[in-house]
């Protein structure tokens, strides 16, 4: 009886001793080092408009522009990464489809090296091309449930386009390192398990960098920053 009493005891005190500690173990990364890292938003005030669906008699009644939450979405990423940020990674695999005659997602951040399918879903055909320096591609015409790919090997800014509709459009960021973020559609990111140090955080949103900060990483924690894009 003595012995069940005391187990007893020593299981509430283990059960309050771990909650007390959940906290703290939140904060714990990789190893049980420290989390530290830069996390925030991206406060977009004015959305761009998007381009207008060009009318099609063929497909009345079709999907119109893209909606408010997507337009809203930025990517924020580190003007210079730290050297650990260049050790040897898989850059791995990402999609973009092509939906009710949109690329979704509108925006995409990758490193050097990614492959993005780009898989048709639609029941007309597309023909997926970039002009841009990043990357210059032209994927051909084809049908729906096809999928083409193409690998980013070059960092920068890649536009990517439909042939066929020209109403389709999105972005493909492409690093060579991996503190980069694309923002929820509230505007939030993250860029966790930075070193300690001051780096220049950049918000980018439709096309162009729209406004830069310097931020300073403590040792223990999270530097916590707004980006307001008038």
């Amino acid at each position: 009886m003595v012995l069940r009493t005391l187990a007893a005891i020593l299981g509430v005190v283990l059960i309050a001793d771990t909650a007390a500690s959940l906290p703290a173990l939140r904060n714990l990364g990789e190893g049980g080092q420290a989390a530290s890292g830069i996390r925030g938003r991206l406060d977009i005030r004015k959305l761009d408009k998007p381009i207008e669906r060009r009318p099609d008699v063929a497909t009345a009644g079709a999907a119109g522009p893209r909606d408010v939450p997507d337009l809203r979405r930025g990517v924020v990423y580190l003007e210079t990464a730290p050297r650990s940020a260049f050790d040897e990674r898989d850059p791995g695999h990402v999609v973009m489809d092509q939906r009710n005659e949109r690329f979704v997602p509108h925006v995409l951040a990758v490193m050097i090296g990614t492959v993005v399918d780009f898989p048709n879903s639609d029941l007309t055909y597309h023909n997926v091309f970039s002009l841009s320096r990043a990357k210059r591609f032209d994927l051909g015409r084809y049908a729906a449930g096809k999928s083409k790919s193409v690998r980013m090997d070059r960092t920068g800014v890649v536009r990517v386009f439909c042939d066929i509709h020209s109403h389709m459009n999105a972005f493909i960021l492409v690093f060579n390192h991996p503190f980069f973020d694309v923002t929820d559609v509230e505007g939030h990111f993250e860029l966790p398990s930075l070193p300690a140090g001051t780096y220049t955080v950049v918000g980018w949103y439709e096309g162009e960098a729209r406004i830069t900060r310097s931020v300073v990483v403590p040792a223990n924690g999270w530097a916590e920053v707004d980006l307001v894009v008038p």
